[in-house]
């Protein structure tokens, strides 16, 4: 918020004309702009649309003119609101070459940071006056966090020389090699997994793809879990096919290891109600957030992604699943949509240096083959998933195919693809009615319990 006054926030309503000008007249400004400048960054409503509009022409590949640009913004609706195709037109007048863009957008994004500052400045000294006592230390170290975020948005990416990328990847084979962890990612919790990915990987997508009852979600939520619960790492997962109750319900039924078809009939025993109440206290603080819109889209969840990282922290995702994220409607088919979906998916795991983690539904195709085992072209409505994603795994169950398969609740984890690192393919135990997976270990599988039948109880994904 900005205080109440007669003073105007610091603004340059010519730079940001010149910077659209400029950008209204040529490509290369275009891109000029985008590096340097989000839609956020421009005072005026009217510009924001108008540079949200530009990027979006250039994203799909279409040129850009007083013309094009005016039908762009009339399809949004907004055409009138911005000032019409007249003020268009006294943009790209405005300025008689493109050549000092960046000049401008480094005017218009200066001040952008000095009404953030004012923002966030404003909001700690409004919160101290009303403090009403406690921790000190934990208040400073929020307003502290709140201004190295305005640093760290302020400060652009761009080139940078080989010897400072050499320096960096050295200082880390060195903190690595003094550690000898084996696991430099976050952990999976599942021993052989790590084994062959040395975990999830910081600016890695990791796509998740199986049939459906394959077990997808119980995947998902089981490397939540253990990134939140064990490894105290805030996590977000959305959720896009279940409730956030749901989800809680699944993860204190693998917690406390108590029959999840029991407790949804509430068919619970005294030992069940003792290992539900022990179950609740690392769950509830854990620092995993949930976020159970049914559409979402992913401008929708990058916006969420970083909100959280800024206020909690947030070292990694989870989205369950492509195949219901919204897309932006511009795009020819679906399989584009999902393509550009996947890519923006890896993007954001750049910006915020952490892992993500989509799932994806696989093509029938899967079903035609005698084995039933997946491989890459069975991604559903694919496009660029699989080019996109750093890592691809699938999960597949032979017993769910085979009824006299002496697998019986084995379950394989395929690591189809890995940017930098092996395939292969580890077993894990597919505990269904406590809606985990585990460790094939003597150890995990007597804490889990009784082994069920094969088949009973089936809860799907």
């Amino acid at each position: 918020m900005f205080p109440t006054g007669e003073r105007v926030p610091p603004q340059s309503l010519e730079a940001e004309q010149s910077v659209l000008g400029s950008m209204i007249i040529s490509k290369d400004a275009i891109y000029t702009a985008m590096e340097l400048l989000t839609p956020a960054d421009f005072y005026r409503t009217a510009h924001q649309k108008i540079f949200e509009a530009i990027v979006a022409l250039c994203d799909r590949g279409e040129p850009v003119d007083v013309v094009i640009l005016s039908e762009e913004l009339e399809n949004n609706r907004c055409l009138e609101e911005v000032g019409g195709r007249s003020y268009l037109l006294a943009l790209a007048n405005a300025v008689p070459t493109a050549a000092n863009v960046e000049y401008y957008a480094r005017i218009v994004r200066e001040k952008s940071i000095m009404r953030a500052l004012i923002s966030t400045a404003t909001d700690i000294v409004t919160r101290c006056y009303d403090f009403p006592g406690g921790d000190v230390d934990e208040f400073l170290d929020e307003a502290e966090r709140a201004i190295f975020e305005i640093r760290r948005q302020g400060q652009q990416g761009g080139f940078a020389p080989l010897k400072e990328a050499l320096m960096q990847a050295f200082d880390r084979i060195e903190r690595l090699y003094d550690q000898k962890k084996g696991v430099t990612g976050i952990s999976t919790g599942f021993t052989d997994l790590d084994r062959i990915t040395a975990g999830l990987q910081e600016s890695d997508l990791i796509i998740v793809a199986a049939r459906p009852s394959m077990g997808k979600t119980t995947l998902a939520l089981n490397m939540a879990h253990h990134c939140a619960v064990k490894e105290k790492r805030p996590t977000a997962f959305f959720s896009m096919e279940m409730s956030k109750e749901q989800l809680a319900q699944r993860m204190l039924c693998a917690q406390a290891h108590i029959d999840a078809q029991n407790m949804r009939r509430g068919y619970l025993t005294t030992e069940d109600w003792q290992r539900l109440t022990r179950a609740v206290g690392p769950l509830s603080e854990a620092p995993l957030y949930i976020d159970d819109n049914a559409s979402l889209s992913a401008m929708d969840i990058r916006s969420r992604a970083r909100r959280l990282k800024a206020e909690r922290g947030l070292d990694a995702i989870f989205i369950d699943y492509l195949q219901l994220m919204r897309g932006h409607g511009r795009a020819e088919n679906r399989q584009q949509e999902l393509s550009d979906i996947s890519r923006s998916l890896k993007s954001l795991a750049k910006e915020l240096r952490v892992p993500v983690v989509a799932l994806s539904q696989l093509s029938r195709a899967v079903e035609k083959r005698p084995d039933r085992r997946p491989i890459l072209s069975d991604l559903m409505e694919s496009g660029g998933i699989e080019a996109n994603a750093d890592m691809v795994l699938f999960i597949y169950r032979e017993a769910y195919y085979f009824q006299d398969s002496d697998k019986g609740n084995i379950a394989e984890i395929i690591v189809a693809k890995q940017r930098n690192g092996p395939t292969g393919t580890v077993e894990l135990y597919f505990l269904d009615r406590y809606t985990k997976f585990a460790n094939i270990t003597r150890e995990e599988l007597v804490e889990a319990g009784p082994e069920p039948a094969s088949g009973e109880g089936m809860l799907g994904d």
